[in-house]
């Protein structure tokens, strides 16, 4: 069993629209979603848990068709963080917690103050006295005090600061080394995701332009340098984009395969994968 599957599944929005967007997270994997901003990150996952119908395509969570009895329940075993923490301003996290407890059957009470002290977060403040950083570990704190097997996280590490994002990068490693555990996590950090994932999905402009796991995209693609006569010589089909790095000097994303074994390239990061793409559709 997958714990997510999109297949084909799109949605108008004015102007913009999902667009035949297939997608599948295995069961015990992590996946990164990445984007510019309107790219469709936040709208492929509230399609993903319902909470805007799709048009048209197939959607499974945990292995249950969106729109069945099944489905809602799966969302039982689901914690989620949107890129805005909501809970009422008045309540204190121990407030939270009761109204939590109300919420879901394995509500797990010990493991939410551990995370609030993890977290140094206050028990009796205000919710609307909360920074951003806080009010994000605050919703974390409650994603994963229910038992969940599923993390859905749409920008859970903004607000944070470096070290708070490793300490929450940290967390959702340990919450995975269960096997049947998994998080489908967007982000525009994308150095976050290349620490985190397993597989990379980049969506453009409500488009999946591709879904691969991260090793295997960052031996798929290397990254040349040298002269722009160099570049030119070598076949259309290896280039995806190319720059000027000054001086006569380019740098391109190419196809490992496409080009000459004696030809050094460089390793490339997700983030140059990501970026020469761009560049590369605009062309």
């Amino acid at each position: 069993m997958n714990a997510i599957e999109l297949k084909g599944v799109n949605k108008k929005l004015g102007s913009f629209a999902i667009q035949d967007l297939s997608l599948t997270v295995p069961m015990g994997t992590i996946c990164g979603l990445v984007g510019e901003n309107g790219a469709g990150k936040s709208t492929a996952i509230r399609l993903l848990m319902n909470a805007m119908k799709a048009d048209s395509g197939e959607i499974r969570l945990l292995g249950a068709a969106a729109g069945t009895q099944e489905f809602d329940e799966a969302k039982e075993e689901v914690g989620v963080v949107l890129d805005e923490a909501y809970f009422p301003e008045t309540l204190t996290a121990i407030q939270v917690s009761k109204v939590m407890a109300l919420t879901y059957r394995r509500w797990d009470q010990r493991q939410y103050e551990e995370y609030l002290k993890r977290f140094e977060l206050p028990e009796k403040k205000r919710f609307k006295e909360f920074s951003r950083g806080m009010k994000m570990k605050l919703a974390i704190s409650v994603a994963l005090s229910h038992d969940p097997k599923l993390l859905v996280l749409d920008e859970a590490t903004s607000g944070l600061d470096p070290i708070s994002r490793d300490e929450v990068l940290e967390i959702f490693n340990e919450f995975t080394r269960a096997e049947d555990h998994s998080i489908l996590i967007s982000s525009h950090i994308v150095s976050d995701l290349e620490k985190l994932c397993d597989y990379i999905a980049f969506l453009h402009k409500g488009r999946l332009l591709f879904c691969d796991e991260k090793d295997q995209l960052l031996e798929t693609y290397g990254i040349f340098t040298g002269t722009a006569e160099q570049a030119d010589s070598l076949r259309k089909e290896a280039i995806i984009s190319c720059e000027s790095s000054g001086y006569g000097g380019v740098r391109a994303l190419v196809r490992r395969a496409e080009v000459p074994e004696s030809l050094e390239l460089e390793r490339p990061s997700v983030e140059d994968v990501i970026l020469h793409m761009v560049k590369g559709v605009r062309k």
